[in-house]
């Protein structure tokens, strides 16, 4: 996907914890349960999570709804703690993925991240959904971490 044709989804949240914090609860199996997956964000079961975060690592994120498994797969392109986090995110057996960026920013209490998700051309019909997704996930994630 070049950068000219994609759609760009665009999600910005502060949190009152430090960088390192918001960054590192992206990596950690038990906090990615809490607040991207499960029934604080709509009625699912965490099935498994695994991940290998490194450059070049993957992840695999199985959840189930209404009776169906859904694995969320991506690989990491990017991880510089706690500054910027650069994935890929798609769903498993579908053919197509797309890339997320994480950008945190220090602010003078706590930090500011910037979530940019983008999206292949044909997924434009779901780009207000994809944003209403990663925003209702942070928040969760505001929550989980104060």
């Amino acid at each position: 996907m070049n950068s000219e044709s994609h759609v760009n989804v665009r999600v910005t949240r502060q949190f009152s914890v430090s960088p390192e914090r918001v960054f590192d609860a992206w990596l950690d199996p038990e906090m990615i349960g809490k607040w991207m997956f499960g029934p604080a964000l709509r009625d699912e079961k965490v099935v498994r999570i695994a991940l290998d975060p490194r450059v070049g690592g993957s992840f695999s994120f199985v959840v189930r709804r209404q009776g169906e498994e859904i694995d969320h797969v991506g690989d990491y392109l990017e991880i510089d703690r706690p500054h910027r986090l650069v994935f890929t995110w798609g769903v498993a057996n579908v053919g197509s993925s797309s890339r997320v960026i994480i950008d945190i920013v220090p602010l003078e209490k706590g930090c500011e991240l910037t979530l940019t998700h983008e999206l292949h051309p044909d997924w434009v019909d779901y780009a207000s959904r994809t944003k209403a997704g990663w925003a209702k996930m942070l928040d969760v994630l505001a929550t989980t971490l104060s």
